[in-house]
């Protein structure tokens, strides 16, 4: 049972977290965004595998905990990539 866990997290660091870290390095401000939600959900993922391969259901804490503040840091910089309109003063 091991060895498929292994297999799906080392699947998931190629299939997931490769193309996160292209996408995030290059692009429009809304590709990084998309890249860092890929990295996000894949990294999750890995260490639900890592937990599995371990046998230590403890460890699924770290992914939970992973998943929730992944999710409220997308929410904010989706907040902070939002166009101003044009009516709104500039303060300094």
């Amino acid at each position: 049972m091991e060895v498929l866990w292994t297999s799906v997290s080392a699947a998931l660091l190629i299939v997931g977290v490769v193309p996160g870290l292209v996408l995030t390095s290059r692009g429009t401000a809304v590709q990084r965004l998309v890249g860092l939600a890929l990295l996000n959900a894949s990294g999750a993922m890995v260490l639900v595998g890592l937990s599995a391969i371990a046998g230590q259901s403890s460890y699924l804490i770290v992914a939970l905990v992973l998943a929730v503040l992944a999710t409220t840091g997308t929410l904010v910089y989706t907040r902070l990539l939002r166009p101003e309109s044009p009516d709104q003063e500039a303060t300094p």
